[in-house]
């Protein structure tokens, strides 16, 4: 084998160091949520549970023992229920109405579009505390979804655009040449197709719902979400339950998320 042939089948230096930036890369996030779940199996001394002390599993056998955060879980979680899928319904639509069709002024409602999502959170949250302040609104649990709902539209609408941006859409002029209706059309044609971008849609609004704090702060009233929950109390006590409470999260994350991918890998089998 000649050494230009050697040369040729190795790999070349900016590789490895592409490699090790993409290593220290993983590490840099995942150590964070590698420290969460190893605090949820410590043995807790004192009120902070921050510094390891040993291993047990009761945190996680009495994982719904501090009834301030699981009540605010709760809420976190009916909040995230009700937003997003006032969200998905809303941005959906919005997403299926400038893709389908040439609107006028189509380029001033992608900016619209955008325009929540590259507000600083502290500015729309002010805007919002403002708006219900001065039309004497009380503060609490709806006006949390209605400012959840309203930053969760853009995610949606962006999302689910893109999912069908290259949709045959004279699908749906076929089945209405063969007598179809437009409502059964879109349930039978369009709707299947788009589903899984509409899912993935759904699921992002959830997380990010569940992990708002700065707008929900200037619009919960007296609402204590697990957010507010977590970063008030931690000024007094830090119990391991939040960590039990944070890796559960994490791990509904994960599991939903490799479910999609194996629910993904079958179907592209069937269809090959």
């Amino acid at each position: 084998m000649s050494a230009r042939t050697k040369r040729a089948g190795r790999r070349p230096w900016g590789t490895y160091v592409l490699y090790c930036v993409a290593g220290l890369a993983f590490v840099y996030l995942f150590v964070p949520l590698f420290r969460i779940v190893q605090l949820s199996f410590n043995v807790q001394k004192g009120k902070k549970n921050t510094s390891w002390n040993g291993f047990t599993i009761d945190n996680w056998t009495n994982a719904f023992k501090s009834s301030n955060y699981i009540d605010a879980l709760k809420e976190s979680l009916k909040v995230a229920l009700w937003a997003c899928s006032l969200a998905t319904v809303i941005g959906a639509l919005v997403a299926i109405a400038i893709t389908r069709y040439k609107l006028n002024g189509g380029t001033f409602i992608n900016l619209m579009l955008v325009i929540p999502l590259t507000t600083p959170e502290i500015v729309m949250g002010a805007s919002l505390f403002t708006l219900f302040f001065n039309e004497g609104v009380s503060r609490g649990f709806w006006t949390i979804v209605i400012a959840h709902t309203m930053f969760c539209v853009s995610f949606v609408a962006l999302t689910v655009k893109a999912r069908i941006r290259g949709l045959d859409w004279s699908l749906e002029d076929a089945a209405s040449d063969l007598g179809s209706g437009p409502l059964r059309t879109f349930r039978k044609i369009t709707l299947p197709i788009i589903t899984p971008g509409i899912a993935a849609a759904f699921l992002l609004s959830i997380a990010l719902s569940i992990d708002d704090y700065i707008i929900t702060s200037f619009v919960a009233g007296g609402v204590k979400t697990l957010p507010r929950q977590i970063f008030d109390g931690e000024k007094i006590e830090l119990p391991a339950q939040v960590h039990v409470i944070a890796s559960m999260i994490m791990f509904v994350a994960i599991a939903i998320i490799l479910a999609s991918s194996i629910a993904g890998n079958r179907r592209k089998a069937r269809l090959g």
